[in-house]
């Protein structure tokens, strides 16, 4: 089994700033955040966002990552994401990889390594990138890597975190605006079953209907520009 490598911190000092203070306020007309009160500070956590566009990658970060709760936001990504420059940097970053045509256990232990560690993971529970108005219907991977965490150490307290992305175009261009609503947290013991299947089942509706229920909602957020939810670094 390969190992997950560890963020270089030089580069991740540089990442977060660069992407919060100049690429997004370049690239998006307005960015506005909901709910960062919900964000989990400490213990594992699993950032589920919905997945409408490959900005989300960047956005995602921003919202959730380290200038928003202080804490590094670790990446399962589909493992054509980490080819050539791009797959060396991004994991560098604390990305790694999934093969979502072939799935291995090797995905799956690297994440649940993360959380025991009390890390924050993100997973897109949608599995590919869809340009619609509607949450489609969710894997039960995270779920599954949730409870499995709890089984190995009872108590430990996985949370979910339901995160809605909208962009005003399907296809985000210079000038889009950006919705983040970011829900209640799940907590992963709460829907324990008679069996496994029947509890990742039972979290899995819960997760999807937290984030239908996000990703329906308007947004409410009035003038809010990138440059005034901008937060330090």
């Amino acid at each position: 089994m390969s190992t997950i490598k560890s963020p270089s911190p030089w580069l991740l000092s540089l990442a977060y700033p660069l992407n919060s203070l100049i690429v997004l306020p370049f690239y998006f007309s307005k960015l506005e955040v909901v709910g960062r009160e919900n964000i989990p500070l400490t213990g594992p956590v699993i950032v589920a966002p919905t997945h409408r566009s490959r900005w989300d990658a960047l956005v995602v970060p921003y919202a959730v990552g380290k200038c928003a709760s202080g804490r590094h936001l670790w990446f399962m990504v589909t493992e054509d994401e980490m080819k050539g420059l791009q797959g060396w940097i991004i994991s560098r970053l604390g990305c790694f990889p999934v093969d979502t045509k072939k799935p291995t256990s090797d995905s799956i232990v690297k994440s649940i390594a993360l959380l025991l560690k009390g890390e924050m993971l993100t997973i897109f529970p949608e599995g590919n990138i869809f340009r619609t108005e509607e949450v489609r219907p969710l894997k039960r991977g995270i779920a599954g890597i949730a409870l499995d965490v709890e089984d190995e150490k009872p108590g430990i307290g996985v949370k979910i975190l339901p995160v809605s992305l909208k962009y005003s175009q399907p296809y985000p261009s210079w000038g889009t605006e950006v919705s983040v609503k970011i829900g209640t947290p799940l907590t992963a013991s709460d829907y324990r079953e008679e069996s496994h299947k029947q509890s990742s089942i039972k979290l899995t509706e819960a997760l999807e209907a937290s984030l239908s229920e996000l990703h329906q909602a308007p947004s409410y957020v009035k003038n809010s520009n990138l440059k005034q939810d901008s937060l330090s670094v």
